[in-house]
């Protein structure tokens, strides 16, 4: 795969998770404001309070047992007592941090991977010029040099 075919991937995919994320962010926020309005917590609720398609709230695992979890909250619950929701909101905050720290540590090791394949090309280009008799100026900083 060529260098500009990986950017490009790479550049789509991010797009996809921060439009993801967007979504959810928007879904989330889509029922807090119904619950303060003491609406129903249903999927089409949400679905136009939040500008999102169906398909995205049932295809998404914590959205989808949030939304189940309240609508079913809120048949129990008469309708002149509040919902808690601070345990649920807490629980989908802490699955988000695990996700984020994932997705954190992934990043990171991918980093890496680059960082290491770079010294590698680095070294091979440095052998080769010296193998062509040429020898860098010495104004240019090495990392083998300044490490």
């Amino acid at each position: 795969m060529t260098d500009s075919r990986e950017r490009r991937i790479t550049a789509l995919t991010e797009a996809a998770k921060v439009k993801s994320q967007n979504k959810t962010r928007d879904a989330e926020q889509a029922i807090r404001r119904l619950i303060k309005r003491g609406e129903p917590i249903t999927f089409q609720a949400v679905q136009r309070e939040a500008c999102v398609s169906h398909a995205f709230l049932y295809n998404h695992p914590d959205l989808r047992k949030r939304i189940e979890h309240l609508r079913s909250t809120h048949r129990k619950t008469p309708s002149d007592q509040p919902i808690d929701t601070n345990s649920t909101l807490v629980i989908t905050l802490t699955r988000q941090i695990a996700e984020l720290k994932k997705q954190h540590r992934q990043q990171l090791q991918q980093l890496r991977d680059a960082l290491e394949r770079a010294h590698g090309e680095n070294l091979d280009l440095r052998r080769e010029l010296a193998r062509r008799g040429i020898h860098p100026s010495p104004n240019v900083a090495s990392i083998a040099t300044t490490s």
